[in-house]
């Protein structure tokens, strides 16, 4: 079996879980994966000299990215954090002139911003952390930034969002690397569960949008969420807020910046995926716990907020981790 070297980039202030969420997926699918050891991490800086965290944990490299441009590996990974914030002239430099030489490129978190800074990014679809998708997308106009999923694949060059997007993001490279039964295991270990798609969003409906300000909108909120089969017209949901429609309308997009009909869609798909994941019910009896009413209305539905099939989603995403280790 192929060993694959994983390069794992160190710099001053980087995000410490981007550094060692996706390493302990990777060796634990060497550790997991029976006599043969499937990965090597390596893990180096600029100089080769230990470099502090963003949270002031002390990482000492295995190398210099100096050394390590002498040699081949199969994945590069570029994790986030404060540090990426710096104006690093020579880590942008050595990932321009030596990443391209990466069967698979990966960026963690805002390490994207230094894969856009090499042009790395050019004429691609990425993502980032929420925070920065703004940043990102402004000073790089050539790259196409997707805020939503917390990773996504384009070629051979993967990005993820925030900090545990970087976890789910690898055990999806171990999967496609050594199959699920691998990458299954490794998510048992860390308990943690290998199920979360690419194109999930960053945020629930509920985090994605605010919070609205007044209690008749925060209740309609709740309803919404307690009751996805319900009637959640906008006329129903007006009344339950004593308001017209109209004003009902125009308020709840003012203090939560989406719609009434865009949140109730993005609650019911939450609320279907999480049926599909961890119960047995039919998609039909699924689609009627959420207000879909016919299996094919739910289907139109996932494929426009998750480019799949209610089917293939649970073929796929169907929880078996149902005891602890």
């Amino acid at each position: 079996m192929e060993q694959r070297t994983v390069l794992v980039v160190l710099f001053e202030g980087v995000q410490s879980l981007d550094v060692t969420g996706p390493l302990e997926v990777f060796t634990g699918a060497s550790q997991w994966h029976g006599d043969a050891k499937p990965y090597r991490v390596v893990t180096a800086s600029m100089d080769g000299a230990p470099v502090r965290t963003s949270s002031g944990l002390a990482l000492s490299p295995d190398t210099s990215l100096t050394e390590a441009a002498a040699r081949s590996w199969h994945t590069l990974l570029v994790p986030g954090g404060a540090g990426t914030r710096a104006q690093d002239a020579d880590l942008v430099a050595w990932l321009r002139a030596n990443a391209p030489r990466a069967r698979r490129l990966v960026s963690v978190c805002t390490g994207s911003i230094l894969l856009a800074r090499a042009g790395l990014l050019d004429g691609r679809r990425a993502t980032t952390h929420w925070a920065y998708c703004d940043t990102l997308a402004r000073n790089h106009p050539d790259v196409e930034v997707d805020p939503d999923p917390i990773y996504v694949r384009d070629g051979h060059v993967a990005t993820s969002a925030g900090v545990t997007a970087g976890i789910d993001l690898a055990l999806a490279l171990v999967e496609e690397d050594l199959g699920r039964d691998t990458a299954l295991t490794v998510a048992r270990f860390l308990v943690v569960f290998l199920r979360r798609p690419g194109n999930q969003a960053q945020f629930s409906a509920q985090l994605s949008a605010q919070t609205a300000r007044s209690e008749p909108l925060r209740e309609v909120q709740r309803w919404i969420s307690e009751n996805p089969a319900g009637d959640l017209s906008v006329e129903s949901l007006a009344a339950r807020a004593r308001l017209s429609p109209r004003h009902f309308a125009r308020s709840f997009h003012a203090e939560t910046g989406t719609t009434p009909g865009k949140y109730v869609d993005r609650v019911r798909v939450e609320q279907a995926r999480r049926l599909l994941e961890d119960t047995s019910g039919g998609v039909e009896e699924v689609s009627r716990a959420c207000g879909y009413g016919t299996p094919e209305a739910m289907r139109r539905a996932f494929l426009k907020a998750l480019g799949t099939t209610p089917a293939e989603y649970r073929r796929r995403f169907h929880s078996s981790l149902t005891t602890a280790p």
